[in-house]
């Protein structure tokens, strides 16, 4: 899944006008609440999830802070996609260490991906974390807290048969960012070589097509018109339908261009083998559907793409781009990148970037190879990492390159963006592309959570600036 590198924080925006009565029975009812405090590592679908919980949380009492020493609850949801993910959350848990010492009845709760993978470790090594919970059973944290409070500790890092999202709450009324994530498969049956997720989210799961509609619906009342569709392998969905009938991803995406009020509709992330015609038709002839694709290749070597077990070939994936390209000649595309993978020569490298200069990439994730514990390629040979740190460079360069001359070439173009917020800048606004390139411009805030048509007149180093046309 493609990642940020910054640690991300849940915030919501609420927008209400009570009477003065209302505003002390709320002021009396926000001094008795209990404060939560969460701090959200990686994917877009970790900030989906964070939400969710949120909202749990919601239901029994909690309200959020900013401040990690207001809290009564501390939760951590992270991510073990990035390098030593684990060490770096037993280090920020070290840093709670004296607020816990100084509130007893504190709760610390680790949930995500590394609480799937490391489970009674976690509790073993910092006691101070009362509750562990895996990315399945996060709809199970409100009960969780009840046994932490009543037992001590409380640890659920199942696979449960259930749906979980039919165990959520109902997703919060207050008005929210234009933008939204919403999740619609979990999971992957893929198992590269590399990769954890099929042993911390576990075997591919679709949700209901009803369900996904219900919750798009309701977060379009909330004010949001671009939603982003995620899933660790999002192109796989094959949720169920009206009479029992499967629904591909297009479909499912042809019933979201049906909601009045959602402007755009995105998703992420995919995988190159599950990159059906019927979706390529949908990106041509869908106008909702934005000019963007994430599409991870990985590696330009076959033989590396082997050993990584990612069944498809450099050519094929050429193919494919060829396909999407025609069927959308302006498609933006982004991949992901591992260089340094045990065993690649400098051959294999090399063909990693005659791939990329074919493809010429807007935006790309690239990293260097490091391992997983669990995974096949963990237990192979190694790389220097001064090998793996050249190769990194050098292909970063690249990207750039490309990156900054796509950059370059929409200035003097007219786009449409979907205003978010306000700019560091007094009277400036920033938004997205349909490109999902980052925006500046110089408008009124009653712009934000509308689309409007910009002429870019600049390209920065990781953002456009434009004017109101």
């Amino acid at each position: 899944m493609a990642l940020s590198v910054e640690t991300l924080q849940v915030s919501y925006e609420v927008v209400y006008s009570p009477t003065q009565n209302e505003k002390n029975l709320c002021a009396k009812m926000t001094a008795s609440a209990k404060k939560l405090f969460v701090k959200t590592y990686g994917c877009q679908m970790n900030v989906y999830d964070s939400e969710r919980m949120v909202e749990a949380m919601q239901n029994v009492g909690y309200s959020l802070t900013e401040d990690v020493n207001d809290a009564d609850m501390i939760l951590l949801n992270t991510c073990h996609i990035r390098e030593k993910a684990a060490e770096k959350v037993y280090s920020e848990l070290g840093r709670y260490k004296t607020i816990k010492q100084e509130k007893p009845d504190l709760k610390v709760a680790v949930a995500g991906c590394v609480a799937q993978a490391e489970g009674e470790e976690i509790m073993r090594r910092q006691p101070l974390v009362d509750m562990v919970v895996g990315p399945q059973s996060y709809h199970r944290l409100a009960e969780l807290e009840k046994t932490a409070h009543e037992k001590g500790r409380a640890i659920d890092i199942e696979f449960p048969q259930d749906d979980k999202f039919s165990y959520l709450a109902e997703r919060s009324k207050a008005k929210r960012a234009p933008s939204a994530f919403l999740t619609v498969q979990e999971g992957c049956d893929k198992f590269c070589a590399f990769c954890v997720v099929p042993y911390t989210r576990g075997a591919e799961v679709s949700r209901p097509v009803a369900r996904i509609l219900d919750e798009a619906r309701a977060l379009v009342e909330r004010g949001v018109c671009e939603i982003t569709l995620l899933g660790q392998n999002v192109n796989a969905y094959h949720g169920e339908g009206p009479a029992s009938r499967e629904y591909s991803l297009a479909g499912l995406i042809w019933e979201l261009d049906k909601i009045d009020g959602l402007e755009r509709i995105r998703f992420t992330t995919s995988h190159p083998n599950d990159m059906r015609q019927d979706l390529i038709e949908a990106h041509a002839n869908c106008a909702k559907l934005m000019p963007y694709l994430h599409l991870p290749v990985q590696s330009g070597s076959d033989r590396i793409l082997k050993r990584m077990n990612r069944s498809h070939t450099a050519q094929s994936y050429i193919e494919l781009i060829a396909k999407i390209r025609e069927a959308r000649p302006d498609m933006l595309l982004s991949g992901d990148f591992i260089v340094g993978f045990p065993e690649e020569t400098d051959a294999d490298f090399e063909a990693t970037l005659n791939l990329i200069k074919q493809v010429n990439y807007g935006q790309a994730y690239s990293f260097k190879y490091s391992t997983r514990p669990g995974t096949p390629a963990a237990e192979r040979d190694q790389l220097p990492e001064r090998i793996k740190t050249e190769r990194l460079r050098r292909l970063q360069d690249l990207l750039s390159t490309q990156q900054r001359a796509l950059q370059d070439s929409m200035v003097g173009r007219d786009v449409s963006v979907l205003f978010e917020k306000s700019g560091r800048f007094e009277g400036q606004l920033v938004g997205k592309s349909e490109y999902l390139h980052a925006v500046h411009v110089a408008a009124p805030s009653e712009n934000i959570g509308k689309l409007q048509a910009v002429r870019i007149i600049q390209s920065n180093s990781n953002s456009l600036t434009g004017d109101l046309i």
